[in-house]
């Protein structure tokens, strides 16, 4: 039987790119995400859509996110690693202007919502005595900036914290997990920029597939050994 692997934000950009290499490596994929027209692209990009089952979720929905964990579990039986790729920002994020709405739901997108579905699969890794969680967060993770904006960059330290505590925790139950912070990633959240940067900046960035191989590298190690932290940025 195949492993079984659940990524967020499957849609585009790093979690659309992380499903296509796993599928070629033969794994069973969750496709989560909020648009079903675009995690069917995924899929069907993948060139095996029967291995991907296709779950909307807007990312931050507690109770939503229990029924697609029923969902996945029914159906696999089992999960092998989470991949938290979903998040969000928007463009009026400087102190000065960010709005309480907007904090709130780049909460919810980024952190509150991996969360959510890491607590929703541990019960099954813990009976599985394995599982990898591989959380997508960003240098700004590491390091404010005013590019980045401060509720983004809450967020994102929220998600290496997050990762920290569940090595510190699952670790004797054989899980673990991994942070890995990109710099600039060419995705459509560039978009999302008070002044979205032309083609040749976003060419001289990281790809998604770039972060792809990251998230195949920490997926693939042995149990033995684990990458808590990752920085990776543009050369």
């Amino acid at each position: 039987m195949s492993k079984v692997a659940v990524v967020t934000g499957a849609g585009s950009g790093v979690g659309r790119a992380t499903a296509l290499k796993l599928v070629a490596q033969g794994w069973s994929v969750v496709l989560i995400g909020r648009t079903e027209e675009t995690l069917r692209a995924t899929a069907e990009a993948t060139k095996r859509a029967g291995a991907c089952m296709i779950a909307r979720l807007k990312i931050g929905d507690v109770e939503g996110t229990k029924r697609i964990a029923d969902e996945v579990l029914n159906r696999f039986g089992r999960v092998d690693l989470l991949v938290n790729a979903a998040g969000t920002n928007v463009p009026k994020r400087s102190l000065e202007v960010l709005s309480m709405a907007d904090y709130h739901e780049m909460m919810d997108s980024n952190l509150n919502g991996a969360f959510y579905l890491i607590q929703a699969f541990l019960p099954t890794m813990r009976k599985q005595k394995s599982g990898t969680v591989v959380n997508i967060v960003s240098d700004a993770g590491k390091q404010a900036s005013p590019k980045a904006g401060p509720g983004y960059v809450v967020s994102k330290f929220g998600m290496v914290g997050l990762t920290q505590a569940v090595n510190a925790e699952e670790r004797p139950n054989g899980i673990r997990a991994c942070a890995i912070l990109p710099g600039d990633i060419n995705t459509p959240l560039l978009d999302k920029r008070p002044a979205p940067p032309n083609s040749d900046a976003r060419a001289k960035m990281l790809q998604p597939e770039d972060v792809a191989d990251c998230v195949m590298l920490a997926a693939n190690l042995p149990e033995r050994a684990v990458i808590e932290e990752l920085l990776i940025r543009p050369r």
